[in-house]
């Protein structure tokens, strides 16, 4: 039975009734926009997927000041938002869904956030795909219960980073993004 050796990039080897044979795939790119969302520190992550292989591009926060009332926070991260998706034309949106808080009150302001950020989307015509942290945990690193420091350091390993993200925010954005590239992949089975 014939096997490929080495593969190369861009290739992937099946196994037929033949044997193995190796053929191009397709190198679309996909592009995710990944969104951690918050009130004062709304964290961003820009991966393509290309073929199997989830590629960083950008990353990043959108800060507000809590000096501004509420509803301004959520205008100037509207305009943020909409800066960030004219620069990198994302053909999909990542947010985390809201799973669980302990405190009510970042839940509804989250929450709020979270509209704003869903109505930029459909207002542009881009599908959203949410993922609960632990969804985002089993994707990145096999386990739905890993610890903050495990996710960030397969998000560095995969992304091919020098160190890890910072802040956190951005990081998160990240595995939100990679969640998706991951998960396509299975889609794509």
């Amino acid at each position: 039975m014939a096997v490929c050796q080495a593969i190369p990039y861009g290739f992937v080897a099946q196994l037929t009734r033949f044997g193995f044979i190796c053929t191009m795939m397709s190198m679309k790119t996909l592009r995710i926009l990944g969104i951690d969302p918050g009130t004062a520190t709304t964290g961003y992550g820009v991966v393509d997927k290309i073929g199997v292989t989830p590629k960083m591009v950008d990353y990043g926060t959108i800060e507000t000041s809590p000096k501004k009332e509420a509803a301004v926070r959520l205008l100037d991260t509207y305009n943020e938002l909409n800066k960030i998706i004219d620069q990198y034309s994302p053909d999909v949106i990542v947010m985390e869904r809201l799973f669980f808080a302990k405190n009510q009150t970042t839940a509804i302001a989250v929450g709020k956030a979270c509209g704003v950020m869903q109505f930029t989307a459909a207002q542009r015509g881009i599908p959203v795909v949410e993922y609960t942290p632990p969804e985002v945990k089993q994707a990145v690193v096999g386990y739905g219960n890993a610890e903050k420091k495990q996710v960030q350091f397969m998000i560095q390993r995969i992304l091919n980073l020098r160190e890890t993200p910072k802040p956190d925010d951005a990081a998160d954005a990240l595995a939100l993004a990679v969640c998706h590239a991951h998960a396509e992949k299975l889609r794509s089975i």
